[in-house]
């Protein structure tokens, strides 16, 4: 039967000076956290509100029972990524639960306080090791504006599609007039038309066409100005990285938002490795020994490694 996460449950000694490490479970609108001994005891199970109030109340909770050193956080790269940058401003080392024990899962079920308790275990058992990013400085910046850029360039190679459609079925004479043109003359060429009020298909032809062009240029001019703030925010943080050979900001975007602010959470390099999917993993069997690149890790940055892979 699984435990109710608002009921505080004691542990079987006095912890008050007992090193503690919480587990989270992060939602939306709260988050479930649950608090076990280095022993590995149940000390208690509490739900908070996904608010600064709540972070507060969730550490403060969580010392109540002991000295917190450790946590361990699900969805760090979404709702979690507040109260992480909370926790680890108030010194606590935060490490990333990524995937829950299938295992576990499967002998236990799932409730949020189950998922609280076994990211705390995931951490005491060594299983949990990667320390969560910060994402409070100029990389989180950078992320955040490859996000929209990206969305930018998916939302703009669309529009030229759409374009593109209209422009098949439009009348002959409207056709021949654009055909032959490379994209930017014929993109420019459609947001210059002159449009008449859309009453018939000839005419709302010309009138989408000039409303996608439009939106087009628009698009490319935020592409542009986002691909400026990426270079400026690398630039503050690390401008070495653009003098490399091949490296524009793009790929640079790519590799330091996959190492984060803190990037001395990679101890070495085979954990830098590991976690660009560039890193050998034993595919041996029998008499057969041999090794095979890892498939896991961040595939972008992978992607942005690929080129300077040896062969």
């Amino acid at each position: 039967m699984s435990r109710m996460p608002h009921a505080d449950q004691p542990g079987q000694s006095d912890t008050s000076q007992e090193s503690v490490i919480l587990g989270v479970d992060t939602h939306k609108d709260a988050h479930v956290a649950a608090a076990v001994t280095v022993r590995g005891a149940l000390l208690g199970q509490r739900r908070f509100p996904a608010t600064a109030a709540g972070y507060q109340q969730l550490l403060d909770w969580g010392r109540g029972l002991g000295t917190v050193a450790r946590a361990g956080v699900e969805c760090i790269s979404s709702y979690g990524i507040a109260l992480t940058r909370h926790l680890q401003a108030a010194g606590v080392i935060v490490l990333e639960i990524n995937q829950p024990d299938k295992a576990q899962r499967r002998r236990r079920g799932k409730t949020d306080a189950i998922d609280a308790e076994a990211a705390a275990h995931a951490v005491l058992s060594g299983r949990a090791t990667a320390v969560a990013k910060t994402g409070d400085g100029p990389v989180e910046m950078v992320r955040m504006f490859k996000m929209a850029k990206d969305s930018a360039i998916k939302s703009r190679a669309q529009a030229i599609n759409q374009l593109k459609a209209v422009l098949v079925r439009a009348e002959p004479v409207l056709r021949e007039s654009l055909t032959g043109l490379s994209n930017p003359r014929l993109i420019r060429r459609c947001a210059d038309l002159d449009p008449a009020a859309p009453a018939t298909t000839s005419a709302a032809a010309v009138y989408t066409l000039r409303s996608l062009a439009r939106r087009i240029l628009g698009l490319s001019e935020e592409i542009d100005d986002l691909t400026t703030q990426i270079t400026a925010a690398i630039t503050t943080c690390h401008p070495a990285l653009l003098d490399c050979y091949g490296v524009g900001p793009d790929t640079a975007a790519a590799l330091l938002i996959t190492a984060g602010d803190n990037p001395e959470r990679l101890r070495s390099e085979a954990s830098f490795a590991a976690l660009y999917g560039a890193s050998p993993i034993q595919a041996s069997s029998g008499k057969t020994e041999r090794h095979r690149l890892n498939r896991g890790g961040d595939r972008q940055a992978n992607s942005a490694l690929e080129p300077y892979r040896v062969r």
